[in-house]
């Protein structure tokens, strides 16, 4: 009696090939997806940052930062700031979101608040959903 080689054919190992793509390319897509919503999570707890920080800058000089001298004066003393006592924050890269963009900075805020912080999310473009977003310090 004859036997018949052993082995798989080329079908079953493209099919098997093929589930395995697809199995991977779905697990990629949940583990991948996560990190911009990781990047948000971030820029959150990046804002309350600022938000303690400017909140020291104002019982130290008794006001906040305007728009214009921004974010900068938690780093260094704007002129004519009378007991600026800082710097507020460490480093420069505190002054970027998880994006690696400035955040936007008013004051004052919209709705009767003493300032706003706004970071424009994954793509850097105002409005968006998902990763891109907008994030708000008062929302």
């Amino acid at each position: 009696m004859k036997s018949r080689s052993q082995g798989f054919s080329l079908i079953e190992i493209i099919i098997v090939i093929t589930i395995i793509g697809l199995i991977v390319a779905w697990a990629g897509n949940r583990i991948f997806g996560q990190g911009e919503k990781a990047k948000a999570g971030v820029a959150k707890s990046q804002m309350q940052d600022l938000m303690g920080a400017l909140d020291l800058y104002k019982l130290d000089t008794g006001k906040f930062p305007t728009t214009q001298e921004g974010l900068k004066a938690l780093m260094q003393s704007p002129s004519g700031a009378t007991n600026w006592n800082g710097p507020y924050v460490r480093r420069a890269e505190q002054l970027k979101d998880a994006w690696n963009n400035d955040w936007i900075y008013r004051s004052p805020g919209n709705d009767n608040r003493p300032f706003e912080i706004v970071s424009l999310g994954a793509d850097g473009a105002e409005g968006g959903e998902g990763p891109n977003k907008d994030i708000k310090s008062w929302e």
